[in-house]
């Protein structure tokens, strides 16, 4: 059977998700569809009231169900009973995911979706196997620290990846304890609010899981500020996650978690396997059109391969797959907006005008839809736009260096320390670069996360605080209490 399908055959959720139910409201968003400009659905704006409505529901849901007291192996069937509907529902999920999105339904299908399953089943693991401390005292007393839940986190998540980041937020909250009350980005709501209502399907408490639709002045600064919320977990931009940090100051401190920004690095020494890097990073730029927070948007590379390497990368950067995000033949993905897209070409104008040489792209496809050629940008420096700001698209740019020290000065961002790839063969120089380079995350001789989910994600500098996957993420939805007993 095809994984083709057309727009309007779908039938879009567009309510908010509150106390088990669909919630209506007045449209007043309009969902595009990044392949061809057209208007999918219209959505509701959460005020203040209907966020509160949904944090009553959550803390109600929490109350009636003992989720947080349940035995831990209860909660985790239920959570792995969730993840078995979302892979039944796979091929559903996959189309509401790829229409208003930038993720192809192929890629969405045997990525995105069955990622998010096994996201949850990971989480929900550690519910039986994570629990407090018995500490060392004096030996009259009992010392201990104890492990609880926050009670109501509430998330934010982008537009590029939305059923993944719903996961990453969902999937370790839950199997904490914690009810959630999370707002999708207005551009990609559809795949989050299906699978809230497969979690009810699934057996899960109604109200556990509320899902609030709007944009982030009005929607995301009333969840963030809601007393009720407990935590609060925000994946997006450096801006967004500093306006997110003022408003928590200002109105009541809470714990966060923020994975934000990057502008990482790619390190090419001459002893590197230079296919295998050329192919690396050309993925790595090129994968959802470079709308990744991860992505590799600055080349260093030993002068001596410099011909050589970029040939290769050129050469792997041509693209044959473009097409509308519905249509399964489709690999390489639209830019999310015309807005988005005005705002790479504005930047890749700056960088030429400063002096920078087009390897290859540098422009539109000429095609239907906001999609953006793969550019290949040498003789940049950091005064160019294209090297310091995060562009979020397709956008590689090249610097050359001659010694180790060189390459991690290069390397280094003022402001962002996301993550970073190495190529070399020597393993000592590998060791050496990995303590130098300043990043939450480095890969040698690869560029990108695997699908173990064992391993934390997240930022140094302003690329974040705290950390998403991995055991990281489900302690930072428990909170300590320490006891002292005098026996």
């Amino acid at each position: 059977m095809s994984l083709s399908f057309d727009p309007q055959s779908l039938s879009y959720p567009a309510g908010h998700f509150i106390g088990g139910a669909r919630v209506d409201g007045p449209a007043a968003l309009e969902v595009l569809a990044p392949s061809d400009g057209r208007v999918l659905s219209g959505i509701p704006v959460a005020d203040a009231g209907t966020v509160d409505r949904a944090v009553t529901a959550a803390q109600a849901a929490l109350d009636a169900s003992g989720w947080a007291g349940l035995a831990p192996r209860a909660r985790l069937r239920a959570l792995h009973a969730w993840a078995d509907l979302i892979d039944a529902e796979a091929e559903t999920l996959a189309r509401l995911e790829s229409v208003a999105s930038s993720r192809p339904v192929s890629q969405a299908l045997a990525g995105d979706v069955r990622n998010t399953a096994e996201q949850i089943r990971f989480f929900a693991e550690f519910a039986d196997k994570e629990g407090g401390d018995l500490v060392p005292t004096s030996e009259t007393s009992m010392g201990f620290i104890a492990s609880e839940p926050y009670g109501v986190v509430g998330a934010i998540t982008p537009w590029n990846f939305p059923i993944s980041m719903a996961g990453w937020k969902m999937g370790p909250a839950l199997a904490a304890g914690n009810a959630v009350v999370l707002k999708p980005s207005e551009m990609t709501p559809f795949s989050t609010l299906y699978m809230a209502e497969l979690s009810v399907r699934a057996g899960l408490p109604e109200g556990l899981i509320n899902i609030v639709l709007g944009d982030g002045p009005v929607t995301g600064a009333a969840l963030v500020a809601h007393p009720g919320i407990g935590k609060v977990s925000f994946t997006g931009s450096t801006r967004a996650g500093a306006a997110i940090m003022e408003n928590i100051a200002r109105t009541g401190i809470k714990p966060m978690t923020l994975e934000l920004g990057g502008k990482s690095p790619q390190v090419v020494f001459a002893d590197a396997d230079l296919d295998l890097a050329a192919g690396c990073i050309a993925r790595g730029i090129m994968a959802n059109a470079g709308q990744v927070c991860v992505a590799g948007s600055r080349l260093i590379f030993a002068r001596e391969v410099a011909e050589e390497l970029a040939g290769r990368i050129a050469e792997k950067m041509a693209v044959t797959d473009a097409g509308p995000t519905w249509d399964e033949a489709s690999g390489y993905s639209p830019i999310i907006s015309e807005k988005q897209l005005g705002r790479i070409e504005s930047i890749v104008s700056a960088a030429r005008d400063l002096g920078a040489e087009l390897i290859c792209g540098g422009g539109r496809m000429d095609r239907e839809g906001s999609f953006y050629q793969p550019t290949l940008l040498a003789g940049v420096d950091d005064r160019s736009p294209a090297v310091t700001e995060e562009i979020f698209g397709p956008v590689l740019t090249m610097q050359s260096f001659d010694e180790e020290e060189e390459a991690v000065a290069l390397a280094r961002h003022p402001t962002y320390g996301l993550c970073s790839g190495l190529f070399t063969r020597d393993l000592s120089r590998a060791m050496r670069m990995i303590r130098k380079l300043e990043s939450g995350t480095v890969w040698v001789n690869r560029y990108g996360r695997s699908t173990d989910h064992i391993l934390p994600t997240g930022g140094w500098k302003e690329s974040g605080l705290g950390k998403d996957l991995g055991r990281e993420a489900y302690l930072a939805n428990r909170r300590s209490k320490s006891v002292l007993i005098d026996l």
